[in-house]
């Protein structure tokens, strides 16, 4: 027999059968109970007993009782109210409006599950398609390396076969030369024998007429060193500066423009440096120049393609640089940011970087870059900083600039008694090396 422990929870139903009256066959009102344990409406147990003659007895069981005797279960009671409170409509109604906002809740969160699921799908599906064509970049710049790397291994390797071949050709005209001689020399060594051999029977007229022998020259001289020398060079930081003239892109000899140089910088009569200074330069005003903010642009400026320049800011405490928009407001002081036109990056108190954007963006670098490195890819309409030393990302902004734009720099008014720090245009000019 299961224990009482064991039994499984009664159900509704059932816990409503075992509260209602046998005798009115509703729920027990004032339930009492008889000495034989069974439960009855105590009006109904009462009319139960009245219409009875002899005995009482119990209206289940038949047990017999010696007295009309019966106590109130308030537990019982209480049950009853609860099963009757649970039961009502108005309690039905609420209950009914409760399961629809949990059954709308947890629907709700199976579809934004769903729809979370369908996203991550999706964003997985746009990082493989993105990994793949990035991995098709990569390769292209590396195959473009390696076609360069080919082509000057190849080259390097036909002048040295040429040059070997006209070495050794040298040395073979020499030595079919040396045949000749040796043979001419021989057929006359044969000549001189034949009349020595006769002159022990008579005696010679003459000598015998000898062929002529080539006159051969002297052994062309071989130096292993001058030979050698050009291919034991340090070939490969000789290649490396050959590449610049092929990188795609390659670093951009850039020059500040003078016309666009605020009345505070001066620029060096090479226009690769600009630093701020005290007092206002005799300027021309144009068009081009900026008059409020300290700021110059390159010469050259870009709407399509990649490119790169470095730009060397050694330890000064403040400077901003990157690229502006042609169309920029040049007279007015406008606040760095793309929507007016600046894709820049900016240095304040030697160690405070951020990027120009609405607000600015701060960024922890480990280390204080000496040398920064611009990239403009006009097509992807990117804009990306890197310290050139080693050539880690600062930033890099993905919606770039339409258009026309320019190199931009600001040696910025460093307000202190120490001397100006300029900034430096990094030029690396392809050098023509003789292989």
């Amino acid at each position: 027999m299961a224990s009482a422990a064991s039994a499984p929870p009664a159900t509704k139903g059932s816990l409503r059968e075992d509260l209602t009256c046998a005798i009115c066959c509703d729920l027990f009102h004032e339930p009492v109970m008889l000495a034989c344990m069974h439960h009855f409406c105590k009006p109904c147990i009462s009319r139960y007993w009245r219409t009875t003659h002899g005995p009482v007895t119990c209206p289940q069981c038949r047990r017999e009782f010696s007295c009309r005797q019966f106590q109130t279960n308030f537990l019982v009671a209480a049950m009853v109210e609860k099963v009757r409170a649970t039961s009502s409509h108005t309690y039905i109604k609420n209950l009914e409006k409760q399961l629809r906002e949990s059954l709308d809740n947890q629907r709700l969160r199976t579809e934004e599950h769903v729809s979370s699921i369908r996203r991550g799908k999706d964003t997985m599906e746009t990082i493989k398609r993105l990994g793949a064509d990035l991995q098709a970049r990569v390769k292209g710049e590396f195959r473009a390396l390696h076609q360069i790397l080919h082509d000057e291994e190849t080259c390097i390797l036909e002048q040295l076969r040429r040059e070997q071949e006209e070495e050794l050709e040298k040395v073979q005209r020499h030595l079919e030369a040396l045949k000749l001689a040796i043979k001419e020399l021989g057929e006359n060594v044969t000549v001189l024998q034949q009349a020595s051999a006769v002159t022990e029977s008579m005696v010679l007229a003459e000598l015998p007429q000898l062929r002529p022998c080539a006159t051969v020259n002297a052994a062309p001289e071989f130096d292993a060193n001058a030979f050698s020398s050009k291919y034991m060079a340090p070939l490969q930081y000789i290649t490396w500066r050959k590449m610049f003239q092929s990188l795609k892109p390659g670093p951009s000899p850039l020059s500040f423009d003078v016309d666009t140089a605020h009345p505070s910088i001066k620029v060096s009569s090479d226009k690769t440096v600009a630093v701020e200074c005290d007092t206002m330069t005799r300027h021309v005003d144009n068009d081009k120049r900026f008059l409020q903010c300290v700021n110059i642009l390159a010469t050259q400026g870009f709407h399509s393609g990649r490119h790169y320049w470095e730009v060397d800011v050694g330890s000064k405490p403040k400077w901003d640089l990157g690229v502006a928009s042609e169309s920029i407001d040049r007279h007015a002081r406008i606040k760095l940011s793309p929507e007016t036109g600046f894709w820049a990056l900016r240095l304040r108190n030697r160690n405070e970087y951020s990027v120009c954007t609405q607000p600015c963006t701060r960024l922890q670098l480990g280390s204080c870059p000496e040398r920064i490195g611009v990239f403009l890819d006009c097509e992807d309409r990117r804009v990306s900083f890197y310290d050139a030393d080693d050539m880690s990302l600062l930033y890099s902004f993905a919606n770039g600039p339409r258009g026309k734009v320019f190199p931009f720099f600001s040696p910025c008014i460093s307000g202190n008694s120490q001397e100006p720090q300029p900034i430096k245009l990094l030029h690396y000019p392809p050098v023509a090396l003789s292989g």
